[in-house]
């Protein structure tokens, strides 16, 4: 088993400086010292070579199947963990191929890996000369971007890449001025240079998209073919497209049905009140963060460690401000920082706020029990004995458990005294399923993004834009939208089935231990090596 100890190892320290920057908060990882995005096109053809290598590798690695495994099961899981992994930078690189269709894709790998830097507390001149180091390399990245998306940049990507870039001066020029307030005096001209600059390139790229964007070629879905590809190779899911559109709108009935229910309950129950301070926001949650972790351990749900730090509000920086729409406004620390608390930025509450914000600000554990829970969840998995399982690659499981988390927690009495955050949580599962039905239509092509726009428009409800622009992110990102509700339906199967397997003395909380140890292996493998049941398996590979 050294050889995949060795291949799996290789390719984690390769992905490190490989792996694009997405909108996605769970996918951070820790970059190699000096690290920069490097999207030109031979860098490219270096990154394809190189994936076709890995994957040759771990082919010719003679590991049997799981009714006959060559090696041990839990020596066999990770195997075929990394050659789902594999699978996973492959479908980036080849099928999906942002790098060449979207324009959004090169602003997440200039100011978006800046956001990334700076959710990182306590700002310091190394953090500083990260910014500076990838505001000086912003023109040539956005350069490259140009040469990778000429000939196959896609119009609706780019109609969103041109909103999304419509007030990037004002943006970079603020952000870089509250930096400047905590900077170093001899980095701040370097600061403010190298911000012009990226400033400059950022018009010139948007004013590029704006020129070619009528010869650009329309949206297509990826297809029913690559898209259960991807759910058989990367996610490792033991159902085909039509099936999970199934189970999203089971759960979308009985979403609607249980929200409705809960409603009429509490009809008379009003919202409690926002708070008027982040400040007296940032109390509230590590008050309830606490009894949340209490809650874990008084009910026998799941084991806290005396190591495992804590996750926290914190308001939101200055700098980070301007930034927010690049992604989750939050820290979740990693491998090399777990003696570090994690922490998500909270604006200023006001009436106004965005739906999450403000579920959150009326009951900080409505946030606790789903991005506390993928604090704790990668935390834990960042410590694994097996290095191999340390590593996050995929949505199924991550996002599976914190949305499983929030039902359990729910089920398990958490929010037996708010009637408005049961409301919540089952409102939270009806965007969840929806989110299931428009991804899985929209990548085989049964909606186009007129259709999903209106479906998304009527059934949430939204306004247009906002509708138009879910839907096009959902097209951009095909099988992330569905892995809470297909995560969570599979937890639900092998927690039945562990259930069944052992009724007498069935533990759960060794149950939920083992379950976010492992958070980051699909839960088909989890399946295999905790209850012996390749059944699962066995459906992928029909």
């Amino acid at each position: 088993m050294s050889d995949i100890q060795e291949l799996g190892l290789e390719y984690w320290t390769w992905r490190a400086s490989q792996q694009p920057r997405t909108h996605d908060d769970i996918p951070r990882i820790e970059r190699p010292e000096n690290w920069i995005p490097k999207w030109a096109p031979s860098d490219v053809e270096k990154y394809k070579s190189k994936i076709i290598e890995f994957d040759k590798r771990v082919n010719q690695i003679s590991a049997g199947d799981s009714d006959s495994p060559k090696f041990g099961v839990s020596d066999w899981v990770d195997y075929n963990l990394i050659k789902s992994a594999i699978a996973r930078a492959n479908f980036e690189l080849n099928i999906l191929k942002p790098w060449s269709e979207q324009p959004r894709f090169y602003i997440d790998q200039t100011i978006g890996v800046i956001f990334d830097f700076l959710t990182i507390p306590n700002i310091d001149s190394l953090q500083i000369k990260k910014v500076i180091k990838v505001l000086e390399a912003t023109p040539t990245i956005l350069k490259d971007g140009i040469s990778n998306l000429t000939a196959n940049a896609v119009s609706e990507y780019a109609e969103i890449a041109i909103g999304d870039l419509a007030k990037i001066s004002e943006q970079i020029l603020e952000m870089s001025l509250a930096l400047s307030k905590v900077a170093a005096a001899d980095l701040r001209t370097d600061l403010a240079t190298s911000a012009e600059k990226a400033i400059s390139a950022f018009i010139e790229y948007r004013a590029w998209l704006q020129n070619k964007i009528s010869t650009m070629k329309p949206l297509r879905a990826i297809g029913s073919e690559n898209y259960n590809w991807f759910l058989h190779n990367v996610s490792l899911y033991p159902y085909t497209s039509e099936e999970i559109l199934q189970i999203g709108q089971v759960e979308w009935d009985r979403a609607v049905a249980f929200e409705r229910i809960v409603k009429n309950k509490y009809r008379n129950v009003e919202p409690g009140p926002i708070p008027k301070t982040s400040a007296e926001q940032v109390v509230n949650e590590s008050n309830a963060e606490n009894l949340v972790r209490k809650f874990y351990e008084g009910e026998s749900i799941l084991t806290q460690p005396k190591t495992l730090r804590r996750y926290l509000n914190a308001p939101m920086p200055d700098y980070l401000e301007p930034l927010r729409w690049l992604g989750v406004s939050d820290d979740l620390t990693g491998p090399s920082r777990l003696d570090n608390d994690g922490y998500s930025y909270v604006p200023t509450p006001t009436p106004s706020m965005p739906y999450f914000y403000a579920a959150n600000a009326r009951d900080t554990r409505a946030g606790i029990v789903h991005e506390g829970a993928h604090y704790q969840q990668l935390a834990i998995s960042w410590g694994h004995e097996r290095k191999l399982r340390r590593h996050y690659y995929d949505s199924g499981v991550n996002e599976g458990i914190a949305f499983y988390n929030e039902e359990l927690m729910l089920s398990a009495g958490l929010f037996d005294d708010a009637p408005i955050t049961q409301i919540v949580m089952w409102n939270f599962m009806k965007l969840r399923a929806l989110r299931v039905i428009v991804d899985v239509n929209l990548a085989t092509g049964l909606m186009d993004i007129e259709t999903a726009t209106k479906f998304l428009e009527q059934k949430v409800p939204m306004d247009y834009a906002t509708a138009r622009e879910e839907a096009i992110t959902f097209s951009s990102s095909p099988g992330q939208a569905i892995s809470y509700q297909i995560g969570k339906t599979q937890i639900l199967n092998l927690f039945s089935e562990a259930v069944d397997a052992d009724k007498n003395v069935f533990d759960m909380k060794a149950f939920h231990d083992y379950l976010w140890l492992n958070g980051n292996v699909p839960i088909s493998l989890l399946k295999f090596e905790l209850l012996a049941d390749n059944s699962d398996l066995k459906r992928i590979n029909r």
